[in-house]
């Protein structure tokens, strides 16, 4: 069988990857946080038809090898953690991160360790004074989870995280401080749905992950934004621009594949 066959359809099984990608990038362009994925391709084993002879001098010159390559294979499916464009609400529990770094929630606030990472901010505060995800996860402060109680006729975030409650007597104070959570490698964060985020041992060391204020965040121009939501960071223009090179792409390998077809079909009528 010809090798351009095969060759064509690991291109096409690509190509069917890449449109998935588009696809899902595309369906979330209006999602609050979510941060866009690319496919990356690299080509497959080659087979070598002979091999490299080194030259000798004043006898003969080098020869270089004879390959022929044997398709395309998905080389990663990368998370692109640019930021997305802000989007003013004027709603006080919207929040975003100017800067690097994720929110802290839990899913479960009997298990503090059990965290996860999310760069949507559009959280709301429940019947017990708690600030949580819209799934109710809860949101992460330097004190647990928090609590704005019922005594608070009013509150405020700050720049630095720092959650200002103002009390009927008209005196504020700070009930909390908001953590921000700072990996090393974001595009190793395992996505896990709802725009959250899952440390991995690629993401950040093991055992090293500790989510830290922000005035304690020396070095770094991070700061929390209230009463704006960072939106997805896909472009449309590039997304469909991506999406006619996959379908080309797809059809020029379907096209391979016809091409090797009928030459073996030329191959099979030499006997009549």
């Amino acid at each position: 069988m010809l090798r351009s066959m095969y060759s064509g359809v690991s291109g096409m099984k690509g190509f069917q990857t890449k449109l998935d990608v588009i696809g899902n990038n595309i369906s979330n362009v209006n999602t609050v946080g979510y941060k866009k994925s690319r496919t990356v391709f690299q080509d497959a084993l080659s087979q070598n038809l002979s091999g490299v002879t080194a030259p000798e001098e004043m006898e003969r010159g080098g020869i270089n090898p004879q390959q022929v390559g044997l398709g395309t294979t998905m080389g990663s499916i990368d998370v692109l953690h640019t930021p997305g464009s802000p989007m003013t609400t004027g709603v006080m529990t919207d929040l975003s991160i100017e800067g690097d770094g994720f929110f802290i929630v839990s899913p479960d606030g009997d298990n503090p360790d059990d965290v996860l990472l999310t760069r949507a901010g559009n959280f709301t505060r429940d019947a017990a004074g708690n600030l949580v995800t819209s799934n109710g996860y809860l949101v992460q402060g330097e004190g647990g989870p928090i609590v704005i109680d019922e005594d608070m006729v009013s509150f405020e975030i700050a720049r630095n995280g720092d959650v200002i409650g103002v009390d009927q007597d008209g005196e504020a104070e700070v009930i909390d401080t908001l953590v921000v959570g700072f990996v090393q490698n974001p595009s190793g964060l395992r996505k896990v749905g709802g725009s959250m985020f899952e440390l991995t041992a690629n993401a950040h060391p093991e055992g090293e992950f500790e989510p830290m204020i922000l005035d304690d965040a020396e070095g770094r121009q991070t700061q929390i934004i209230a009463g704006q939501l960072e939106m997805s960071n896909v472009d449309l223009t590039e997304e469909f621009t991506e999406m006619i090179i996959a379908q080309r792409g797809f059809q020029a390998n379907s096209r391979t594949i016809t091409t090797s077809d009928e030459v073996l079909q030329e191959v099979v009528n030499l006997k009549r």
